[in-house]
């Protein structure tokens, strides 16, 4: 079960070179979008924040963050990589399936297109370039 999770898989230098920079762009384009919300949480104002599926302001922010900044930079590291990208994921399609529902398919391309491209790391690993290879390895 662990060597699974940790499966970089087995690719040509040009697709581990693709999801390098795919992990990289999408993981530091989510730790920008998410650290205002990371400011939020811990910042001295009271916090105001959506409810998007009914557990809270609070728990729905933490989540938020978890997501956005600390599974983003486990993504850019390649650790853990299949596993960290399933709350990015789910994040994004909650983003764009409850939060931006209403608001036309403008609102909801963005997180669409960043929850599939983190749909395609979950099913393919890390690649070599990444922390995964390196348990992957000496296991």
């Amino acid at each position: 079960m662990i060597k699974a999770i940790f499966n970089p898989g087995n690719y040509p230098k040009n697709i581990d070179f693709l999801l390098l920079l795919l992990r990289i762009i999408s993981g530091g384009f989510m730790i920008v979008h998410g650290a205002g919300k990371f400011a939020k949480l811990f910042g001295e104002e009271p916090i105001k924040f959506g409810d998007p599926i009914g557990i809270g302001e609070v728990p729905s922010l933490i989540l938020a963050v978890f997501a956005e900044v600390f599974c983003a930079i486990f993504l850019i590291l390649g650790f853990s990589t299949r596993l960290v990208a399933i709350p990015l994921l789910i994040t994004m399609l909650v983003a764009a399936l409850i939060v931006h529902a209403n608001d036309g398919f403008g609102k909801q391309e963005l997180p669409l297109l960043y929850a599939t491209i983190y749909f395609g790391i979950a099913l393919t690993g890390a690649g070599k370039f990444s922390i995964d290879q390196l348990i992957y390895r000496n296991k």
